[in-house]
C-alpha cells in the first residue's frame, strides 16, 4: 500500500536549493572542507526549519552526508554521542517521563492551584509557580507545557466555564496566555528547564572559554526571572482581561483532582527524594568535583534500581531517544565549524560592521536581534544551533567580556519563543486550544518581549556583576 502522505518537494527544494548552492559555488574565503561543513550544516537547520521530515531523520542525513562527502571522518561525526551534554539531556528528559508517568507532575500542579486559586490573577500565578517547580527536571517545554500544564489549563478553563468562542474571555484565554508565557521563561531559568540549554552551555565554554554550571545558571537567572514570574502574569491580566475574577470554583476542581489521586504512593515519595538528591547535586558541583552528567546518570540509576520507572518504559521513551540522535549530531556539527574556523570567519565578515561600538552597546543590539530573529525559527534548538556560535563570537570580537556575552544570549534562547505560535513545541499546543486569536497572540507575544528584554537587561545586567559573573 502507498502512502497517502505526499512528498513534501516544495520543502525539499527550500533545503536543497540553498545547501546545493553553498555547496559548489566559488567561495575563496572558505577552504573546501569549512564550505561543504557549512552547506551541509545549513541544509540541516533548514530542515529543522521547514520539517519535510522528523527532527532526528534530518540531521541522520546530515551527519551521513558529511560522511558521504567525506568532509569529516566517522569519527567525527559519531563523537557527538560520546560527550557528556548529550547525556545530562538525555537525563534530564528520563526525568521527566517518570514525572509524568508517576502523576506527580499534575499532583504539584492541583496543589498550587487549590492553595491559591482564589481568584483569577492568583489562579494565573499558580499555573505560573506549577510550571516554575518542574522546569529544572522536565527539561522541554514541549513536554512541560504542552504535555502536562495545558492539559490542567485547558481543564481549569472548561471546570470554569470557560470554551473557545463566546466564552473564551470567561478566563481561558488568560489562563492559555499565562501558561505558555511562564512555560519558556521557566526554561530560561534553569540549565536542565530546555533541551538546548546545555547546548549553549558547551558552546559558552568552546567559544567563549566561560563555564555555565546548574548553580551559577539558576544564580544568574534568579532575580531577574523572578521579577518576570512576578510581572507578567499581572501583566497578562491587564492586556487580556478576564470576566471571571473570582475562582474559588477552579479551588474546588482542584481538590477534587487531588482526591481523585490519592495520597503519594511510593513511586512518586522515592522520585521527590530523588529529585531533592539530584538536584543538590547539581548545585553542588563545583564542590564535590562528580560534575552535572554523572550525578544525572545516578539519578537516572536509582529511578530504575527502585523501579520508579521500569527499563520497559525508558526504552519506549521515545522524545528521549530522538532528541538524543537529534541532539548529539546537531551538537557535533556546531562543534567542528567552531573548531574548523568557520565560525569565526562569518562573524568576523558578517558583523564587521560593529568594530568600533562601544561594547555595551553591541550586546544590547546583538542581544535584540538575536531574540527577534526567532521569527524565523520553529525550534528553540535549531535558533541555538544556528546563530548562537555567531553572535556569540561576534559579541567577543566587539570587546563584550566573555563572562557577561554567555548570558543574554543564553536567556534570550528561551525568551524567544513567545513572540509566534511556531516558535517552540509547546506554543501550537497551547494555541491550538482556540482560546487566543493568531493576531492577539503576536502582538502579546510582542508586548511581552519586550518587557522581558527590559527586565532581563535592565535587571540582569547589574544582578549578573553584583554577583561576580562578569
Amino acid at each position: 500500500m502507498s502512502d497517502p502522505t505526499p512528498f513534501p518537494l516544495r520543502r525539499w527544494a527550500m533545503i536543497v536549493g540553498p545547501g546545493l548552492a553553498l555547496y559548489f559555488l566559488p567561495l575563496p574565503a572558505f577552504t573546501a572542507t569549512q564550505q561543504h561543513l557549512l552547506a551541509i550544516f545549513v541544509a540541516t537547520i533548514l530542515a529543522l526549519i521547514v520539517r519535510p521530515v522528523p527532527m532526528g531523520v534530518s540531521v541522520m542525513i546530515g551527519a551521513t552526508l558529511l560522511l558521504l562527502t567525506d568532509t569529516l571522518p566517522v569519527d567525527t561525526v559519531m563523537s557527538g554521542f560520546g560527550h557528556p551534554t548529550v547525556w545530562l539531556m538525555f537525563s534530564a528528559f528520563l526525568f521527566a517521563r517518570a514525572i509524568t508517568t508517576t502523576g506527580l507532575g499534575g499532583r504539584i500542579a492541583y496543589l498550587f492551584i487549590s492553595r491559591f486559586g482564589q481568584t483569577s490573577l492568583t489562579l494565573g500565578y499558580s499555573v505560573a509557580v506549577s510550571d516554575l517547580v518542574l522546569a529544572p527536571v522536565v527539561p522541554s517545554d514541549t513536554a512541560r507545557g504542552g504535555g502536562i500544564m495545558a492539559p490542567i489549563v485547558r481543564n481549569l478553563a472548561q471546570a470554569l466555564g470557560s470554551e473557545p468562542g463566546p466564552t473564551a474571555n470567561r478566563i481561558g484565554t488568560y489562563l492559555t496566555l499565562v501558561g505558555f508565557h511562564c512555560t519558556y521563561a521557566a526554561s530560561a531559568m534553569f540549565l536542565t528547564g530546555m533541551a538546548a540549554n546545555p547546548l549553549i552551555a558547551h558552546f559558552a565554554k568552546t567559544i567563549a572559554g566561560v563555564e555555565l554550571t546548574w548553580g551559577r545558571w539558576a544564580l544568574a537567572a534568579a532575580v531577574p526571572g523572578l521579577c518576570t514570574f512576578a510581572i507578567v502574569p499581572w501583566l497578562l491580566h491587564q492586556l487580556s482581561p478576564p470576566d471571571l475574577r473570582e475562582t474559588e470554583h477552579a479551588r474546588a476542581h482542584a481538590r477534587g483532582k487531588l482526591q481523585q489521586l490519592g495520597p503519594m504512593n511510593r513511586k512518586e515519595r522515592l522520585l521527590v527524594g530523588i529529585m531533592l538528591v539530584v538536584v543538590s547535586g547539581w548545585i553542588t558541583a563545583p564542590w564535590h568535583g562528580l560534575g552535572n552528567t554523572a550525578v544525572a546518570l545516578g539519578g537516572v540509576c536509582v529511578i530504575l534500581l527502585v523501579r520508579v520507572v521500569s527499563w520497559e518504559e525508558l526504552l519506549g521513551d521515545k522524545r528521549a531517544w530522538d532528541s538524543l540522535i537529534w541532539f548529539a549530531v546537531l551538537l557535533m556539527m556546531a562543534e567542528q565549524l567552531n573548531e574548523q574556523g568557520v565560525i569565526g570567519l562569518i562573524s568576523s565578515t558578517v558583523f564587521s560592521q560593529m568594530q568600533g561600538w562601544p561594547w555595551p552597546l553591541a550586546m544590547a543590539a546583538l542581544a535584540v536581534a538575536y531574540l527577534y530573529a526567532h521569527y524565523t525559527f520553529a525550534s528553540m534548538t535549531a535558533h541555538v544551533s544556528a546563530l548562537y556560535p555567531g553572535f556569540l563570537a561576534a559579541a567577543l570580537a566587539a570587546g563584550v567580556p566573555p563572562a557577561l556575552a554567555v548570558w543574554p544570549l543564553a536567556f534570550f534562547s528561551n525568551l524567544n519563543a513567545g513572540i509566534t505560535h511556531y516558535g517552540t513545541g509547546s506554543a501550537p499546543v497551547y494555541f491550538g486550544a482556540g482560546y487566543v486569536s493568531q493576531g492577539d497572540w503576536w502582538s502579546i507575544g510582542f508586548i511581552v518581549s519586550v518587557v522581558n528584554v527590559a527586565i532581563w537587561l535592565g535587571v540582569g545586567l547589574p544582578w549578573w556583576h553584583a554577583i561576580g559573573l562578569w
